[in-house]
């Protein structure tokens, strides 16, 4: 199974296939580059969506980088994301199943593009640290400074040695220090308060422009304890070249465009934000970890790769949704044995917040089971988790109502789970009541909703499938605007449908609907 074994491969195979947008003219980062990519999530569909290039792009100062920027390369839209792991979308869910039951470590190497240059001691701010970097600003008019949005942090847990790759904004604070959001419940976060209890730094590796398929296991939520290295290794079908960091003992992609090391004190924490959050909402300012700069190595001539965050739908919630929910299937259907799931989709309006279970209930037992299953399996996912039965579209909120309007009662389909993580949910407290070290499960909580059927329904009221399908090809013959099926399209028996109902509708289809009227007035009763 070929991957692309970096960005620049990524890049090229986009371009030819009609799926990158090439800009040539001067952009200033700061002000018009992130407003012109956010226009396509605003303003088109996803399958129009593309990845940007920026190849002349300035600052609000009037300076010039050599250095291009790319956004929208990993998951402008389901088809991009797909094409990094270069199969079909649908395939995608497939992929991850392969990569988390057949995981392939790395291979360290001696030496990699990565390293074809090093800014070290005297010579680490000679270019201007990080400075040297045309790192945008996401949200003009609200960020305090440019941020690392595809910022993949390494960082490894002081007693196993495991790796861990996580996805956090990192605030530009100066040219050799950085933000950086650990919250209580990402790994990175975790590895940060071992290394606390021990009264050391944590040792860190901020990875920009990784190989396609590391990139999309940092914002994965990968079981703690699980290399991402290694599940990367699966999803490209072979192992991740790997090189040692100079100055941490770490290990990161060899063919990464840029990798910037150091140390993240657990001593002090500082004001860090506001940013623009992928809630949909500005991220508060609050007392956070900062990374020390220690060394910068990168590929000569390197690209900066952003995603775009912010509102959903985004880049951002493009990669949580898809490995989320590929991660939540295998968790519900092969860890906890639940008989009858068939999908779990997460909404990009609110991704990891809003979450259905489509499947074939067997008894009630088994939904309540992948209800209590998914908040279970981490604590700031799923606020709002709703099972539905096999003939629910969960991606079609029409559909998803329908199943809410009919098929549930408040009083009796609900549930409501207490000491929840809020993971920036602004609707948790007041701004400023969030900040590291504070107990962050007060006031936070999710239902759990069976909107499944509870007995027999009567058909759904649409034509039978025969009769839309002869429908749709005189809609077509007729030249008609062309047609987008949502589910339902066709009316199905949902189990309350006699034979003597069938009979009375058969009838109908043959004229002889009179049958029927006489019949009833065999059945006449007198009113009370």
């Amino acid at each position: 199974m070929a991957y692309y074994r970096d960005l620049r491969e990524h890049l090229e195979a986009l371009g030819k296939a009609g799926l990158l947008v090439k800009i040539d003219e001067a952009i200033n980062k700061d002000t018009e580059l992130m407003p012109l990519v956010r226009w396509q999530f605003r303003g088109l569909s996803e399958e129009e969506r593309r990845a940007f290039l920026f190849t002349h792009v300035t600052d609000v100062k009037g300076r010039k980088y050599d250095i291009p920027v790319a956004v929208g390369c990993l998951a402008a839209s389901r088809q991009i994301y797909g094409f990094g792991l270069q199969c079909k979308p649908e395939e995608i869910v497939d992929r991850w199943t392969r990569a988390e039951a057949a995981p392939i470590p790395p291979t360290v190497v001696e030496n990699g593009p990565v390293h074809e240059e090093i800014h070290i001691g005297s010579s680490l701010t000679e270019k201007g640290g990080l400075g040297e970097f045309p790192i945008p600003i996401s949200t003009p008019g609200f960020d305090c400074a440019p941020y690392t949005t595809a910022s993949h942090w390494f960082t490894k847990d002081p007693e196993t040695g495991k790796i861990n790759i996580g996805n956090y904004r990192g605030q530009i604070k100066s040219p050799t220090r950085t933000g950086v959001f650990l919250s209580s419940s990402n790994h990175g976060g975790y590895h940060w308060r071992k290394c606390k209890a021990k009264g050391i730094p944590l040792e860190a590796a901020l990875v920009i422009g990784a190989p396609p398929p590391v990139a999309y296991t940092a914002p994965a939520r990968v079981p703690l304890g699980v290399s991402e290295l290694d599940i990367a290794g699966g999803l490209a079908g072979s192992p991740i070249e790997v090189v040692r960091c100079k100055t941490v003992d770490l290990l990161v992609p060899a063919r990464a465009e840029i990798v910037i090391e150091g140390e993240i004190s657990t001593e002090w924490i500082e004001p860090e934000a506001a940013f623009g959050e992928s809630t949909g909402y500005i991220g508060e300012k609050m007392l956070n970890p900062y990374f020390d700069v220690k060394c910068i190595t990168h590929r000569k001539n390197p690209i900066f790769a952003c995603i775009v965050s912010q509102l959903p739908p985004s880049e951002s919630s493009v990669m949580r949704q898809v490995s989320a929910e590929g991660n939540y299937l295998r968790f519900l259907r092969d860890q906890c044995n639940i008989p009858g799931i068939l999908e779990v989709v997460f909404h990009t309006i609110a991704v990891r917040q809003i979450c259905i279970i489509r499947m074939k209930k067997m008894n009630a037992a088994h939904v309540w089971q992948a209800l209590h299953s998914m908040v279970g399996f981490h604590p700031a996912t799923g606020k709002i988790v709703i099972a539905v039965d096999e003939d629910i579209n969960p991606r079609n909120l029409d559909s998803l109502f329908w199943a809410l309007a009919f098929r549930m009662q408040p009083h009796r389909d609900t549930l409501i789970i207490r000491n929840r993580t809020p993971s920036m949910d602004p609707s948790a407290a007041p701004p400023g009541k969030l900040e590291i070290g504070v107990d962050e499960m007060s006031g936070c909580s999710a239902i759990l909703i069976d909107a499944t059927r509870k007995w027999d329904y009567p058909p759904v009221s649409l034509p039978k499938r025969e009769f839309m399908e002869r429908a749709r090809q005189i809609w077509e013959r007729l030249e008609l605007p062309k047609l987008r099926p949502q589910e339902p399209w066709y009316g199905y028996n949902l189990g309350s449908w006699s034979e003597e109902d069938e009979e009375e509708a058969e009838l109908a289809l043959k004229g002889e609907h009179y049958q029927t009227g006489e019949k009833a007035v065999k059945r006449r009763v007198p009113v009370k």
